[in-house]
């Protein structure tokens, strides 16, 4: 087993307010807050280009030569990562830590229906796989230096579950977007799970009011839906689908308070 495979204890940290406050000297160059979500910058956008008035989703290779050429090489590690507080949330990508800001009750609402839909496919066809909900640490690269927590995964090989997290890439991911996290998703992340080999990949967008589903082993572009579709399930080929206009009927009256 490898090093990073196993969570740090009370011993290994000894004081935790030391412990952190040392962690945070040690990568305050590698420490990102939200303006570390401009990393790379234009590849943040999943709409560059219009025909006929019609938006294309950005090519999934033009992410990935941006992420090729703007990667960064921060130097935190898993353990820098377990020495911080729950609170607020972060994750550790490339050896860099970004901040998470806490969740907005639209972005709550919609991580729990979809997460809701997923289990309950899942339990009713008797499927080997899982669904899971955040906060749960995916140590994607199954190295010490990336850590994400994605608000819904789906995850197949139930070997990838090793010591409370999940090591590898799960199958399906589905994030919400918001303001403090929408560039890292729509961007980077796009870059990361793709060659972590994640095969389906939802980006939720509740300002726009769209859908955006990546299945990288497809096709090299988002397939974008609105609030008025039911989007399939592609790692089921369609049987499991997420019916977005019964969603948005449900929590429209939240729009009206925000």
């Amino acid at each position: 087993m490898e090093k990073w495979e196993k969570p740090l204890s009370e011993a290994d940290t000894g004081n935790k307010e030391s412990t952190c406050e040392g962690t945070r000297q040690r990568c305050a160059e590698y420490f990102a807050g939200e303006a570390g979500a401009d990393m790379i910058a234009e590849a943040a956008e999943e709409y560059v280009l219009s025909k006929k008035g019609e938006p294309i989703a950005r090519l999934v290779s033009d992410v990935l030569a941006e992420y090729a050429m703007t990667r960064q090489h921060g130097k935190c590690t898993l353990k820098d990562y377990l020495a911080l507080p729950d609170d607020p949330r972060v994750e550790l990508i490339d050896g860099v830590i970004y901040d998470m800001a806490g969740p907005h009750y639209l972005h709550q609402s919609f991580v729990g229906t979809i997460y809701r839909i997923f289990e309950n496919f899942i339990e009713d066809n008797h499927g080997p796989c899982e669904a899971f909900v955040s906060p749960l640490d995916v140590q994607l690269d199954c190295d010490d230096k990336t850590v994400v927590q994605p608000d819904v995964l789906i995850l197949c090989d139930l070997k990838k579950l090793r010591n409370g997290h999940v090591f590898g890439a799960p199958d399906l991911v589905v994030e919400v977007l918001s303001p403090s996290t929408s560039k890292r998703d729509q961007g980077l992340k796009v870059a990361k799970y793709k060659l972590a080999g994640v095969r389906e990949y939802w980006l939720i967008d509740p300002r726009r009011k769209r859908v955006l589903v990546y299945e990288f082993e497809k096709r090299d572009s988002a397939k974008i839906y609105g609030f008025a579709d039911t989007v399939p399930v592609g790692i089921y080929d369609g049987a499991c689908t997420v019916d977005f206009a019964r969603i948005y009927d449900r929590i429209r009256f939240m729009y009206e308070t925000i």
